[in-house]
């Protein structure tokens, strides 16, 4: 057999020095933002490209509607920015232009529009997507997606660990030689913590009665074996919440199975695992086009859709019928998120009853539908008369 190559073990040794420093840097971290403590709450508007400018100005006409109490007293500022476009992030080369990073850092919350990651073919050069660029930047370690289809008794939120697991290191992989390829996964006790701690947190103070911690630790033993004794752990400081776990093989059938998939309601999750059940979830609600998301970090929060851009509805002028359902879940989940619970659970009722109930306007995202004003502002209206 032969020697084991240096350059095999150099890489190896950088992906763990590289780990080490981040999770120094995760215990030199402060508390989460308080932001009833804060003299003015800064909400940063990007808009992206694509579709997103266009439902990201109706998930802010929605804000400012259920903010203009706090408005007015100048207690809430809105700021926009406007670099996070494909042709600004080509002509520079890089995910995020260093002065919009900058002005990203200026805020403490961001909705932000959808936004476009070149791929083979296309005729932009291969940067790396904003998204991904703007977890690392800002440390939002938590995707929170919920999906909801009220007639079927489905109310689920999902906590996907955002910065660690099979994403971590995805490009830091080893071609040792012909033969063998190996890849990384990443866990660690404070990546792991936190993730937990923000999944129970969120049931307790919601009233939700059980979190579900999906893995394969019974296969990928050390770090989804991790990843779930953290969990047992914490839940341990929460005896008013049931807590049980799931392999992620057995818990995509489950969330199909009619009689055991109303008893889901907070799911905390590994990077890898959270992204591929969210997308199935999203689908029974609809399509990824109703879904919105949350990233969370201890000292920012950033609040999206979770599809992309649709540059061909732009093209084929289309932009004005897009579905702003995703980013005014995401407004949602902003107002959640600052402490605006009574007013986010007002808009979300709205939203339901819009989607799933009234249902005076559709989107279709053609002019056969409505457009993406005239649902958002039906949306606004009925929040007076429910």
């Amino acid at each position: 057999m032969e020697a084991i190559s240096q350059s095999a073990i150099a890489q190896y040794e950088k992906i763990i020095r590289s780990q080490l420093e981040r999770v120094q840097r995760m215990k030199e971290q402060g508390d989460f933002v308080e932001y009833e403590k804060l003299d003015k709450l800064i909400i940063g508007v990007c808009g992206g490209d694509g579709i997103g400018p266009m439902i990201t100005a109706m998930a802010e006409k929605a804000l400012r509607a259920m903010l203009k109490d706090e408005l007015a007293a100048g207690k809430v500022e809105f700021r926009h920015i406007d670099g996070l476009t494909i042709e600004r992030r080509a002509e520079l080369g890089c995910a995020i232009p260093p002065d919009t990073l900058e002005e990203l850092k200026s805020c403490h919350v961001i909705l932000k529009g959808p936004t476009t990651t070149p791929r083979a073919g296309d005729p932009w050069p291969n940067v790396e997507s904003a998204n991904v660029a703007m977890r690392k930047e800002l440390d939002l370690f938590a995707n929170v997606r919920p999906v909801k289809i009220p007639e079927e008794g489905i109310d689920w939120r999902f906590f996907r660990e955002n910065t660690e697991g099979g994403y971590a290191v995805g490009s830091q992989g080893v071609q040792y030689n012909d033969d063998l390829f190996i890849d990384f996964t990443i866990a660690t006790a404070q990546g792991c913590d936190r993730i937990a701690r923000l999944a129970f947190d969120y049931a307790h103070k919601t009233g939700k009665k059980r979190v579900t911690c999906v893995t394969k630790a019974n296969i990928i033993k050390t770090t989804d074996g991790k990843f779930l004794k953290t969990c047992q752990e914490i839940a341990e400081g929460y005896p008013d919440i049931t807590f049980d776990d799931w392999y992620i093989d057995i818990m995509t059938a489950k969330l199909i199975d009619e009689k055991r998939r109303r008893d889901f309601q907070v799911v905390v999750l590994p990077n890898l695992y959270g992204d591929i059940i969210t997308d199935e979830a999203a689908e029974m609600m609809g399509g990824v086009g109703t879904a919105g998301s949350a990233n969370i970090g201890k000292r920012y929060a950033m609040f999206e859709a979770i599809h992309g851009s649709a540059p061909r509805m732009v093209q084929e002028g289309r932009a004005q019928y897009a579905d702003p359902s995703s980013m005014l879940r995401a407004a949602v989940m902003l107002l959640e998120h600052i402490g605006q619970v009574g007013k986010a659970q007002k808009l979300e009722r709205a939203l339901d009853h819009c989607m799933f109930e009234d249902k005076k306007f559709t989107i279709t995202g053609r002019d056969t539908g409505a457009t993406a004003e005239q649902f958002t502002d039906y949306v606004l209206e009925t929040i007076e008369s429910l």
